[in-house]
């Protein structure tokens, strides 16, 4: 086996599990041991409005890209197949991820500009506030450019190939990172750092 196919499985056979037990086991722990370091430190009376409208615009776009993960990804494929064809599929994921997305994204602009444009509250910032922002920035971003991309490959392949995948690491299917080999940059770097984020999450506050 070449070095590309042992970092191939690394990276989409073992390194998912890796981030959902650390997400799981931590999160436990830290909800044990440590339960109310999730809060953050408020800074409601800097940038108000700025703040409000940022959190609104990001909150009810990332929960929309949320659940539209879970429900396009996740859905039985029995029910898939009554409902829709692959294409419709695609194009239904493509138009309200695309929608929720940019919704999300200008929302965590709008924190972001707010978070490092203010002197005040960017010394009231932890690092690790910044750096989860910034990652969620990134995320949301390489979201919206596989959007773009999935426009190239309208026939609902890649698409497919996506959703098995996805299945298949709920599953434990021990053959899943091999439905990655050919999939594009840009999808392989928008799971990993979907990955990285339940990962970091027990020791931010994410």
């Amino acid at each position: 086996m070449h070095f590309d196919n042992y970092l191939n499985l690394f990276l989409f056979g073992i390194y998912p599990y890796v981030c959902l037990s650390i997400l799981l086991i931590g999160s436990l722990i830290r909800f044990d041991r440590e339960p109310y370091t999730w809060k953050s430190d408020s800074s409601q009376i800097l940038r108000k409005r700025q703040l409000q409208l940022g959190s609104n615009l990001f909150h009810y776009g990332v929960i929309v890209v949320i659940i539209g993960h879970f429900v396009g990804f996740l859905m039985p494929d029995w029910i898939v197949e009554w409902a829709m064809t692959p294409v419709v599929h695609q194009l239904l994921a493509m138009v309200v991820g695309g929608i929720a997305g940019l919704v999300a994204i200008v929302g965590m602009t709008i924190l972001l500009a707010r978070r490092l444009g203010d002197a005040r509250i960017r010394l009231n910032s932890r690092k690790w506030d910044i750096a989860v922002a910034i990652m969620l920035w990134l995320q949301l971003g390489l979201g919206l450019t596989t959007v773009l991309f999935s426009a190239y490959h309208m026939d609902g392949v890649l698409f497919g190939t996506l959703v098995a995948y996805v299945k298949d690491v709920v599953l434990f299917n021990g053959n899943a990172a091999m439905l990655m080999a050919g999939v594009p940059l840009v999808y392989k770097l928008h799971i990993l750092l979907g990955f990285t984020l339940f990962l970091v999450s027990p020791f931010t506050r994410m």
